[in-house]
């Protein structure tokens, strides 16, 4: 039973994972450095959030005045709603209210709200927040919940992971300011990279490397234990539409013939020259620090090139993932071909999908690269 128990714990979508403060602390900043009113007048909304736990609701509640918010609304799913079933027991601050009620502590969410000084201390803070339960289960794709998106002005949180897709569809239908968490994989989906390329959305200011820490209340997927707390480690990214100082650093580059001589890369160091694409216009750069300054063709970099876009420097033309770029793309390979590349490869049968990638020649062989976005410089370099 217990082995049952297990298995079960950890098919099931685990995505109550809670941002830590001092990470929430350190982007928002950002923002404020780059406008200082980014928040004056402005609604919140911080949904899918566990207003009990989430460092979110208490980070804006504690700076409400600091940063001069109108409102802060944070909603949260109903236990009973949630994809992981771990443990549950409300908390003393719900139980001890008079509005306590032992049904719908599990079959529906709450909403607390921050508006004014309801203490009479004379300032207002996380002490002033007023809850109660929502009609339904917290569902942001509930009218209930839709009705507080469209009242607010900007949207921050760390969704579910398992709902990313049609919680940033939901967030861009309503056309919304937002501060989001999503897994560093979702710059892939065919629904997020678009509006990287049109520059709708960005990456946020902290850094990619490394992934994030999480508290987490899986008991059966921990990484760490850290000051008493169970810590999980999530390859996730800041993603937002409000502009910060970093987006505009440029990036500091060596010239082609200068990345050849030096770069700490062995991909790149002394070779002859960047590998190009048998299938596409444009060369193969393995490392976003190994870009260079003096080529103005298309350039195939990685994912994680994001986290240092600036669009003044770059242009963003597409995705070597099964995109249709008949500018850049040079060749489409038959099946036979395929099943051949496969087999050169890896001496036996099977297909190798060279159509969903960037194509090179090692060796003789023909053999796909990892994720690549093609990029160009915005302007004509020297």
């Amino acid at each position: 039973m217990a082995n049952s128990n297990l298995t079960s714990a950890k098919n099931a979508k685990n995505d109550e994972f809670y941002t830590q403060y001092h990470d929430i602390e350190k982007e928002i900043a950002a923002y404020l450095e780059y406008n200082p009113d980014v928040f004056l007048g402005k609604t919140v909304l911080l949904p899918c959030d566990d207003p009990e736990w989430s460092n979110f609701t208490k980070f804006f509640a504690q700076n409400f005045e600091r940063f001069g918010l109108k409102k802060l609304i944070s909603t949260s799913y109903a236990a009973d709603s949630k994809n992981y079933k771990s443990y549950y027991q409300p908390t003393l601050f719900e139980v001890n209210d008079p509005q306590f009620d032992s049904y719908k502590t599990t079959k529906n969410g709450k909403i607390f709200t921050l508006t004014h000084d309801t203490t009479g201390d004379g300032k207002v803070d996380v002490n002033d927040l007023e809850w109660h339960y929502l009609a339904g289960d917290g569902d942001f794709k509930s009218d209930e919940i839709k009705k507080l998106r469209d009242e607010a002005d900007i949207i921050i949180t760390n969704p579910p992971f398992s709902l990313f897709r049609e919680f940033l569809a939901w967030v861009i239908e309503a056309d919304k300011q937002f501060v989001i968490i999503g897994n560093k994989n979702c710059v892939t989906y065919k629904e997020v990279f678009p509006l990287f390329k049109e520059n709708k959305m960005w990456s946020g200011r902290t850094e990619w490397s490394g992934g994030m820490w999480f508290e987490t209340k899986n008991q059966d997927d921990i990484d760490k234990i850290i000051d008493g707390i169970n810590m999980k480690n999530v390859s996730s990214m800041w993603l937002t539409n409000i502009d910060h100082g970093r987006r505009h650093q440029p990036l500091k580059l060596m010239s082609m013939a200068e990345n050849l001589k030096y770069s700490k890369h062995k991909e790149i160091k002394k070779k002859e020259s960047y590998e190009r694409y048998d299938n596409y216009d444009a060369i193969d750069v393995p490392f976003t620090d190994a870009i260079p300054n003096d080529y103005n063709g298309v350039m195939g970099v990685p994912i994680s090139f994001l986290d240092k876009y600036s669009p003044e420097q770059f242009e963003i033309v597409g995705m070597c993932e099964n995109e249709d770029l008949y500018d850049y793309k040079t060749k489409i390979y038959t099946t036979a071909e395929c099943k051949k590349a496969y087999f050169d490869k890896f001496g036996k049968k099977g297909t190798y999908d060279l159509n969903a990638s960037g194509v090179v020649f090692r060796g003789g062989l023909l053999e796909k690269v990892y994720q690549r976005l093609l990029i160009k410089h915005k302007i004509k370099t020297i």
